[in-house]
């Protein structure tokens, strides 16, 4: 299930890989030298015992057209020349030696990964089961210390503050990962500051009791939240030290690893199938899919066992047009918002607005003129995106490039 760098899927490595200061990999698989440990935010850091792990994968619908299920958004170039992926490597590769990332993702797409990051290290499941299945079969079939830190990232986040991220993953290896708070092995999540009351994202709700604050404000978490009514958005909007859910965490291998089985019975069904093609397709067979956060993370909240550290970081999981919107304008789209509108589904639109569709399989971005119409296909509609066009015609262009490569 893993495979080196540049090597077909199917290649199983069971040795760890070696630690180099020498070279670091770079989204695209690009290598620049690297002398040095990692010099982040004015401090010289040594390299830590940690390694990465990358979830790439979706769903595909919450940004189509321009997102579709044979290509989902970690693999697109939304906001630059590089995908999403190739930004997360980019943006961890200081932190940590060339052999030390791996990619996580569904069979379908591992030729992404090997195109645009062929220097990470892939690991293929036999399709996706949500990221507590992912988690299980990376901690498997990484062979790794026990002791040794795995931060696990999501490929399709945005980060504005790049150099405060790293900062951040380095502080809560240190702070938090090898313990805090008197637990010997917490598990670590990563929670947003607040700035607004959203509903589309899940929520992290501290212990006010249990807190610390040095490089890293850190507390023991209480509870997960689900995506919350307006209403209750509002009044966590006002709660000190409430978070979003990045999906981003760090943990010691032996840590996760019992904290799965703990909670649920996936290293026994992932483990002993790891390394056979046709058995892991099996036991992926019987497995639903199901969170993290739901598998293990409630259970072990609960347990007082979690510990969340937070972070401004310029953050966006980029889970809506809505939100692509506000990145492209940097911050502040406006008034603009955009949604997915279904076949057969009529639309006020205005001249303000713009409208994102495919005509014979071609991405296509044009104005109207003000009324209802009647869509005959899926497309998106960005109301009052009319002043962000250029940019939107620049990334249906580099949408459209790396298809045509491809």
């Amino acid at each position: 299930m893993l495979a080196k760098p540049g090597a077909n899927s199917g290649a199983r490595d069971a040795g760890r890989g070696g630690r180099s200061a020498g070279r670091g990999a770079r989204g695209g698989g690009e290598e620049v030298p690297r002398l040095h440990p990692p010099l982040v935010m004015g401090r010289r850091l040594e390299w830590p015992l940690m390694y990465v792990v990358i979830l790439a994968g979706g769903g595909g619908t919450r940004l189509w057209p321009l997102s579709r299920p044979e290509r989902p958004k970690p693999f697109l170039p939304l906001l630059g020349d590089e995908s999403l992926l190739q930004a997360t490597v980019s943006r961890i590769a200081p932190l940590v030696g060339p052999d030390d990332i791996y990619c996580i993702t569904d069979r379908r797409f591992g030729h992404f990964v090997r195109e645009q990051v062929p220097s990470v290290r892939l690991i293929v499941e036999p399709n996706g089961r949500n990221t507590a299945p992912a988690i299980a079969l990376a901690t498997a079939v990484i062979d790794r210390p026990d002791n040794e830190v795995m931060v696990v990232l999501p490929a399709d986040a945005w980060i504005t503050k790049e150099d405060v991220f790293r900062g951040v993953i380095s502080d809560a290896h240190d702070e938090l990962a090898r313990g805090a708070f008197e637990i010997d092995a917490p598990l670590v999540t990563l929670g947003v500051r607040l700035e607004r009351a959203a509903t589309e994202y899940g929520y992290l709700i501290p212990d006010l009791d249990r807190r610390q604050s040095r490089r890293l404000t850190s507390y023991v978490l209480k509870a997960f939240e689900e995506k919350p009514s307006p209403s209750r958005a509002a009044q966590l909007l006002n709660e000190p030290g409430a978070a979003w859910n990045a999906g981003m965490f760090l943990w010691q291998r032996g840590a996760i690893r019992a904290a799965i089985e703990k909670y649920t019975p996936l290293m026994m069904l992932i483990e002993p199938a790891a390394a056979s093609e046709l058995a892991i397709a099996a036991a992926y067979e019987r497995i639903n899919p199901i969170s993290i956060d739901h598998a293990v993370m409630e259970g072990a909240a609960a347990d007082h066992k979690v510990v969340m550290g937070s972070m401004d970081v310029g953050w966006s999981d980029l889970g809506s047009w809505t939100s692509l919107l506000t990145s492209i304008a940097g911050g502040d789209s406006g008034s603009a918002t955009g949604r997915v509108v279904q076949r057969g589904e009529s639309i006020d639109i205005t001249p303000e607005d713009l409208l994102v569709h495919t005509v014979d399989g071609r991405l296509i971005l044009e104005t109207r003129p003000e009324g209802t119409i009647v869509l005959d296909g899926v497309a998106a509609h960005l109301a009052g995106a009319r002043h962000l066009e250029t940019e939107m015609r620049a990334l249906l262009d580099r949408v459209a490039q790396q298809e045509e490569r491809a």
